[in-house]
């Protein structure tokens, strides 16, 4: 027997894809091979029993081997652990969508439906009338316990049939979403591991129906997951929920349909949707969304607003109501809902359709004017975006630039954070796209409800209120001078602009500063290309804005984002639905501070604009502009239609 102390250098330590390569790596050997941290020890040959020891990075660990090659062996093991890139791939999550239920297909005629409709938060104006789809998880029950003991070579086989479908199901998935062939290797490894398909077997030989016995163990493992300090590991409890969810419907011969799935175009109910699940779901095959948690400012409202996708958050419904709808209409400009409508109200919604489908059309007339108010102001009218896929949709549209490109999903949807040159490359094609019109990209912008995988934030009881936007990355240059140093890589092309979000104070704006400058000169030395770009901030908080004069001789140009700005000054959660009449931009207090902002712009000779949602509001757009907005960024759908504002002003 050998043993020895090793400090692991593994990236992040044993999570999936290391601790699943390690085990590969240790089946290679005959002999027995050990994991010792602390009290608590493993098999090296379980990727499952790896990853619950919680080995992290920098930890000390006994590895012991027992058997015939054993000095061979532990070399090997060694080695692996001392390479920080072992088994680590830059990878998007690994969390699918949520599942959802088809409500049943009725026989009978659809009966008349009510004459007044459930009001929730409009989110996304236009109308939509269509099938249903309740995007609801529902909890699987076995149909019994226990099986008779002449049944248990039957139920091993239904349950190795329905475990291999499902393993195969989820390849394609991940196929599809391409993602890199470990993700489906670790998972695999996971279900394929003693600790489940093992587990399962042995209580189906012990007399349990194969479905009951699944569900069984596949929550006993996640809560295994659960009880890991690392966020990370945590998070692996919905792989095993999703793997044990996807056999289990298979061994009672039941389905889910994924939004990326859906075949015909129809309206998604839901609890609530992240602005993952939007962003991977089959889009042109939703025409409509109700959701009963949500606000017209949350992320999920802004991407259907940038689809042009009617919405209506917030609904007072309960989750069971929403199962039982067959039929939706849907008014995403006044938040009216009709479940299961009246003939006479979907010939009416179909109307409303038609006309609004003639006013788009209409609007294209738009798209290439460059709009100037009736005095002579011009003013720009830029996209807000969130990934370069929507770059196609923005120039559709006519969009005069990008007034506002958020970075947060390059890093949400990544297990590590994205390196320099991951994000020079992106930033680099989103200028490429709109030159010369400017691009604004906002450094990343996270904390709040924005956790990113890779940085740990505190727990918080006023998270928006905390350590988020600048202040986190001022905190953390690990993660900011990468940024820093793609974007000015990306300012060679001549129209990349940097905004940096959440400015309270000068200090902050010239910190940053500094580093932009330590990251030129750095860029320099190495004799790498790069340039400095104009740096503007955004003004979200009642500090900025009642400091706007000392902030804008610092500053090449002002963004004012209504969303936060409108929460914080008047004191109002914008995620509350219920305190959605006290959420308004429109207050005289919101537009004092607006016009302060646009104020002190003027006097320093800078332009600012407006790239919070009130940007795109008919009844806004002439305040705004009144006030001495120069420019307004917007969702792509409703570009169009605010160049037709501004030119008749």
């Amino acid at each position: 027997m050998l043993e020895t102390a090793v400090i692991v250098k593994v990236d992040e330590g044993l999570h999936a894809r290391p601790a699943t390569q390690f085990a590969k790596l240790a089946k290679e050997f005959s002999c027995s091979l050990q994991v010792f941290r602390g009290t608590a020890s493993a098999d090296a040959k379980s990727a499952v029993k790896l990853m619950l020891l919680g080995v992290k990075q920098d930890d000390q660990i006994l590895l012991r081997a027992d058997g015939l090659d054993e000095t061979v062996a532990l070399p090997r093991l060694m080695q692996f652990l001392s390479e920080p890139s072992a088994g680590v791939m830059v990878v998007h999550k690994e969390k699918e969508a949520e599942v959802i239920r088809l409500s049943e297909k009725a026989t009978a005629a659809l009966p008349a439906g009510p004459a007044t409709a459930v009001r929730g938060v409009p989110a996304s104006e236009g109308f939509a009338c269509g099938d249903a789809i309740a995007y609801l998880p529902e909890a699987l029950r076995a149909t019994r316990q226990f099986i008779e003991p002449h049944e248990v070579a039957e139920e091993l086989d239904r349950f190795a049939t329905a475990f291999n479908g499902a393993i195969a199901v989820m390849s394609q998935q991940f196929a599809s979403m391409q993602c890199h062939k470990d993700i489906v290797e670790a998972l695999a490894d996971v279900a394929q591991s003693d600790e489940f398909s093992g587990a399962v077997k042995q209580r189906i030989v012990a007399g349990w129906d194969a479905a009951a016995a699944t569900l069984q163990v596949g929550e006993e493992l996640a809560a295994s997951f659960l009880a890991m300090e690392d966020e990370y590991l945590r998070s692996r409890a919905d792989d095993i929920r999703g793997v044990t969810r996807q056999v289990v419907l298979r061994l009672l011969d039941r389905e889910d349909v994924s939004l990326a799935c859906l075949s015909k175009p129809c309206i998604v109910l839901a609890a609530e949707l992240t602005a993952l699940d939007f962003a991977r779901a089959n889009l042109a095959n939703i025409v409509g969304l109700v959701c009963t948690k949500g606000s017209a400012t949350s992320h999920l409202a802004i991407m259907a607003r940038s689809q042009g996708i009617p919405a209506v958050l917030g609904l007072p419904v309960a989750e069971d109501e929403l199962r039982a709808v067959r039929r939706v209409a849907l008014d995403g400009a006044r938040g009216d809902v009709w479940f299961d409508p009246s003939a006479e109200r979907e010939a009416e919604f179909a109307v409303h359709i038609a006309q609004d489908k003639s006013r788009r059309a209409a609007l294209q007339v738009f798209r290439d004017v460059e709009p100037v108010t009736r005095d002579g102001r011009r003013i720009e009218v830029a996209a807000n975006l969130g990934a370069l896929s929507e770059i196609d949709a923005a120039i559709e549209a006519g969009a005069m630039g990008v007034g506002l490109f958020r970075t947060e999903l390059l890093f949400m949807d990544q297990r590590v954070l994205p390196d320099e040159d991951e994000q020079f490359g992106i930033y680099s094609r989103l200028a490429e796209a709109f030159y010369p019109r400017p691009v604004v990209i906002r450094t990343l912008d996270v904390g709040g409800d924005k956790p990113v995988p890779g940085i740990e934030f505190p727990k918080e009881d006023n998270p928006f209120l905390g350590w988020r936007g600048v202040r986190m990355c001022l905190d953390r240059p690990d993660v900011f001078v990468p940024q820093l140093r793609a974007l000015l890589r990306a300012s060679v092309k001549g129209n990349v602009q940097v905004m940096v979000p959440m400015v309270d104070d000068v200090d902050e704006v010239r910190r940053v500063k500094a580093l932009i400058a330590q990251c030129a000169q750095a860029l320099s030395s190495e004799g790498v290309a790069h340039a400095l770009p104009k740096l503007g901030i955004m003004i979200e908080t009642p500090a900025a804005a009642l400091t706007a004069d000392l902030l804008a001789p610092e500053v090449d140009f002002f963004s004012i984002g209504t969303n936060d700005l409108t929460q914080y000054v008047m004191a109002v959660d914008r995620m509350n639905p219920g305190l959605a009449s006290l959420y308004r931009t429109d207050h005289p207090a919101v537009l004092r501070a607006i016009g302060m902002v646009c104020e002190a712009a003027r006097k320093a000779n800078i332009g600012v604009a407006v790239c919070g949602e009130a940007a795109a509001r008919p009844e806004m757009i002439p305040v705004l502009i009144n006030l001495g907005v120069t420019e307004l960024s917007m969702s792509p759908s409703s570009i169009l239609r605010a160049k037709q504002i501004v030119s008749e002003l």
